[in-house]
């Protein structure tokens, strides 16, 4: 039987590391990146030094910069795209696609303009075509060296949830099935605020009690706004949310949680941009995710203070000292 030819658009680490597991596999890859002169240069070497260092990139894959002939003929087409330049790629390829052709989004953000999850941000553009979304604790190295990993993929339809399933699972990478697209988005996306909290804590100097602190609090925050939009308790619970909540705030590797460690150091996010490659998709979330909790009037006291000291000067000393000093509650 042939194997189904597959299109992933981002040659970011996650996207690079998804072609070369999809290629030992067997399946005909084609990865795209938007800057044709990085496309050329792994293209030419065969590895991916700003996103994925050290990790060869097998001669099977076929890495372009044409969108139009990266997606043409596909029938599984991944998404694996900063979130705030997801809809300008979906323009890109809109009628390119075939009906049959199935999405996946494995892009872990909240569009700031709209406010909108990706899977959201594709049905808009693109219309009612296959879709499903995957996350979970994954940082692309790990996963490239075939350290042992899980993930969920989500989906309304149960037979794509199926396929996706067997089409990405390996004896190294184990990837559950959840019918709560809602759920598995919103926790992989807005783990990342509280990384950025747990990175902040770590460059003030603070311990483990602290870090235990913000992650139960912020899983909290995080369950009160899910449970207002419609997830599922128990995705929250699981992979996508609180396993993929712990990765992040503890990982050495955590682009966020490194971000709000330079914060918590006293830099500032333009000093911090100016030397990072990769997007730290929690920064442009803790915008949408605070306007998400003014929209259902949630409280998210951690989330808050990550935005106010991202994006309102607060000084992360006062956020701390405000969280700790609000009026007692229960748990």
């Amino acid at each position: 039987m042939a194997k189904l030819r597959i299109a992933i658009l981002g040659d970011g680490g996650w996207g690079t590391t998804l072609a070369i597991l999809l290629t030992k596999k067997g399946y005909p890859v084609t990865l795209w990146g938007a800057f044709a002169d990085y496309a050329k240069t792994m293209l030419k070497t065969r590895y991916n030094p700003k996103f994925l260092p050290g990790i060869k990139i097998p001669q099977q894959i076929n890495i372009t910069s044409n969108i139009k002939s990266a997606v043409t003929d596909k029938e599984i087409i991944v998404l694996a795209i900063p979130s705030q330049y997801t809809r300008a790629t979906l323009k890109k390829i809109s009628g390119l696609f075939a009906k049959k052709t199935i999405f996946l989004c494995v892009t872990k953000g909240v569009e700031v303009s709209s406010s909108r999850r990706m899977s959201e941000v594709i049905q808009a553009e693109l219309g009612p075509v296959k879709l499903a979304v995957l996350s979970g604790p994954t940082i692309a190295s790990e996963v490239a060296k075939e350290i042992p990993t899980t993930a969920v993929v989500a989906s309304n339809n149960k037979q794509i949830r199926k396929i996706i399933q067997s089409v990405f699972s390996t004896k190294r990478f184990r990837v559950y099935t959840n019918p709560d697209v809602i759920g598995v988005e919103l926790g992989g996306s807005l783990k990342n605020v509280i990384a950025i909290a747990c990175g902040v804590s770590d460059g003030l100097g603070f311990g483990t009690n602290t870090k235990a602190a913000i992650l139960t609090r912020g899983l909290a925050e995080i369950s009160r706004l899910g449970k207002a939009m419609g997830a599922k308790p128990d995705t929250l619970s699981g992979i996508s949310e609180l396993g993929d909540l712990v990765t992040t705030c503890i990982s050495k590797q955590s682009r966020n949680r490194s971000v709000g460690e330079l914060i918590g150091k006293g830099k500032s996010l333009k000093e911090i941009y100016r030397n990072m490659q990769m997007v730290a998709e929690g920064v442009p979330t803790a915008k949408s995710a605070y306007a998400l909790s003014l929209k259902y009037r949630i409280d998210m006291p951690i989330t808050r203070e990550v935005y106010r000291v991202l994006y309102k000067n607060k000084s992360p000393a006062q956020a701390v000292n405000d969280l700790m000093t609000r009026k007692s509650k229960e748990e």
